[in-house]
């Protein structure tokens, strides 16, 4: 977080850098204003590029290292409908957004919430996750 902070604080002190040569540059007459705004521009865009490339590169490098115990969710007696509602879960979404997604009722999908808090020996949909995540079924 650190690192970051400090690229994007330098990056911005080289863009302040540009912005006032820029303006001393048209104030004695010695370039003209195009020059520096398509380097600006151009700064700009590389700098998005590779925010992009960090950004994307974070949650593939997660997924790849977690492979989901199967032999755990037989054990457990989770159905497959449970699962998808896990998983559901784990993305934020709440029961309503579950029941839309899955074309169910809502009441089913508490139903099936029910079951895996039990399941997973759980009070909340937090601790639920939290549990899930520590027997790698999600």
């Amino acid at each position: 977080m650190k690192k970051t902070i400090l690229v994007f604080g330098a990056l911005s002190l080289v863009l302040l850098v540009l912005f006032q040569l820029s303006k001393y540059s048209i104030a004695t007459g010695n370039l003209n204003t195009d020059f520096f705004v398509a380097i600006i521009a151009i700064l700009s865009f590389v700098i998005g590029i590779v925010y992009h490339k960090k950004t994307n590169q974070l949650p593939q490098e997660t997924s790849s290292k977690q492979e989901i115990d199967l032999q755990k969710i037989k054990e457990l007696e989770i159905t497959t409908r449970e699962y998808d509602v896990l998983q559901l879960i784990a993305k934020g979404m709440s029961n309503k957004e579950i029941a839309d997604e899955l074309f169910l009722s809502e009441s089913t999908i508490k139903t099936h919430v029910s079951n895996l808090l039990s399941k997973l020996n759980a009070k909340r949909r937090t601790q639920a996750l939290q549990i899930a995540k520590e027997l790698n079924i999600i």
